[in-house]
């Protein structure tokens, strides 16, 4: 096909459904003279779930133009990224990410053979490589790399130096890969700008970039693999599949922030040029799409009933999901399945592999409890005196009454985006345990828990316990009420940081860890109104 076709006619191909391209020119200007190298990347950390056949359609549609296209395993940016990928499961990983990816692109019908798997550390280990990551870290500011990876890379209060790393890695693996474009989601903009700007200070030429939009999970909201209700596993059964679309948020008439609606576009009609409404003859019997916009518009109309629209997508979805669940039924397969995604309420201590915290309320019996949240002590604290650091042009927190004999002291760079009145004699959330440090010349003996979201200025909102809270009340998270808080926690351990990589804003203002919440025995924890922020 892709002989048949003309320079414009591969562009049209390769950008369609793409939210932006930067770098139009260049791309025109290859297609005139060869076939566009392109590459994708995935990190490897939690399951691919169905929101992954939007990139997958797309790298479809790159393959028809006549690109050469590379899918990249990035092992050590799954690494790199907070540890979500501990480094003992990263070949695991891998291993489940090249079988689940294939397995995809096998079930949409993208031919194998016309693509290139390439492993992240066989190629950044190298010694080349690594001079390029040092010459690259001798310009880039510690301000550029924290803002390129700011909608990618997990935010938190003190960023680990690993996810500083992140963005520039991924600026040089354009290089590395040989391609001309590289080819991601809207969020990763600030890193493909990041790229732009700094390869060619290494001596190497600015890439063009293609940029998919975000589609909504199920919930309305960015679909993610930590969100168990926002996403549908590639491998879920057709009862999980129906079970979750019944859940999904697809309101009467609403096109905005529309989850179901947005795989049809995505991914049903790239894949298939089409798609088939099926309902009850009384309610007007089956109708064919040929294109989406007809689709959104009947929807938008009310002509088409949200059930009827998700009874159709469930069976387009489990057409494409079959193939899929039949590759992974092979007893190969489904060992590398738990072992590269264990079960934590089955990591026992002492045992080889990531450990992770018990299901259940995270006492001991047996099991590991390094990243269980009932180690943390938050408990409400009531701020008592505010004032100014005499060797800072900054508040801190002066007492703070957190049901002990006496008051804590709190110093936290969050305050400067506090206002003075917005903290004087509220309620807030303080983390208790962590080893006092002197930060300035006073004494830290705990940290202020606050709801933030980066960006210029970065917004922070403290954390609000229910009404009627009172000084010293503890935060537990849900299902972990009888664990014991550690006495302290050791840094060496790095169990908070661990823990607050899961520790998010839900869409409804919700203080979260994995999708539990935060409470109280009076309630949950909430903030006025970072939904989706994190949680430092």
């Amino acid at each position: 096909m892709a002989d048949q076709l003309s320079p414009d006619e591969k562009f049209n191909l390769i950008t369609r459904n793409l939210q932006e391209v930067l770098g139009e020119e260049k791309v025109k200007q290859v297609l005139q003279e060869r076939e566009l190298r392109v590459y994708w990347g995935t990190a490897t950390t939690g399951k691919p779930h169905v929101a992954y056949f939007v990139p997958m359609s797309k790298i479809a549609d790159f393959l028809k133009a006549g690109c050469e296209v590379t899918v990249l395993f990035a092992d050590l940016h799954a690494y790199l990224d907070n540890m979500k990928a501990p480094w003992e499961l990263l070949e695991l990983r891998v291993k489940y990410y090249e079988q689940v990816i294939k397995a995809m692109l096998e079930s949409i019908g993208v031919p194998l053979d016309k693509l290139k798997f390439v492993k992240g550390t066989n190629f950044q280990l190298s010694r080349e490589y690594t001079l390029d990551v040092y010459r690259l870290s001798s310009m880039v500011t510690e301000h550029d790399a924290k803002k390129a990876g700011a909608e990618v890379v997990k935010q938190v209060e003190h960023p680990l130096l690993s996810g500083l790393l992140y963005p520039g890695l991924q600026a040089l693996d354009e290089e590395y890969l040989k391609v001309d474009a590289q080819f991601g989601g809207v969020d990763q903009r600030k890193i493909f700008t990041l790229a732009e700007k700094y390869l060619p200070s290494l001596g190497y030429a600015k890439r063009a970039h293609l940029m998919n939009p975000m589609v909504p999970g199920l919930t309305g909201a960015k679909m993610s693999s930590s969100e168990e209700e926002s996403k549908i596993d590639l491998l879920d059964s057709k009862e999980d599949v129906k079970k979750k679309l019944k859940k999904a948020f697809c309101e009467p008439g609403n096109i905005q922030n529309n989850g179901v609606l947005s795989f049809v576009k995505y991914v049903l009609f790239p894949l298939r040029g089409g798609f088939s409404i099926k309902r009850d003859a009384k309610w007007g019997g089956d109708k064919v799409y040929s294109v989406f916009e007809e689709v959104e518009k009947d929807f938008a109309a009310e002509m088409i009933h949200p059930g009827d629209l998700k009874a159709s997508v469930e069976v387009a979805l489990n057409e494409l999901l079959e193939p899929i669940r039949k590759k992974f039924e092979s007893p190969e397969l489904r060992k590398l399945t738990s072992e590269a995604y264990p079960d934590p309420s089955k990591t026992k201590a002492g045992g080889k592999g990531v450990k992770a915290g018990g299901g259940g309320g995270g006492g001991g019996g047996g099991e590991d409890d390094e990243l269980a949240p009932s180690r943390l002590d938050i408990r409400v604290g009531k701020i008592i005196s505010v004032e100014k650091h005499p060797d800072a042009d900054s508040l801190y927190l002066e007492k703070i009454d957190v049901g002990e004999p006496e008051p804590r002291t709190v110093v936290s760079g969050l305050v400067a985006y506090i206002s003075q009145e917005d903290l004087q004699d509220r309620l807030v959330l303080v983390l208790c345990n962590l080893k006092p440090q002197k930060m300035r010349g006073i004494e830290s003996q705990a940290m202020l828990l606050c709801a933030s979201i980066e960006g210029e200025p970065r917004k922070v909102e403290p954390l609000d316990p229910p009404e009627g809270s009172s000084p010293g009340d503890r935060v537990f998270v849900e299902g972990y009420e009888s664990g014991k808080p550690d006495d302290r926690l050791n840094p060496k351990k790095k169990v908070w940081e661990k823990l607050q990589v899961d520790l998010k804003i839900s869409d409804e203002c919700v203080a979260q860890w994995k999708d539990k919440q935060l409470m109280t025995k009076l309630g949950q924890i909430t903030c006025k109104t970072l939904k989706g922020g994190n949680i430092s």
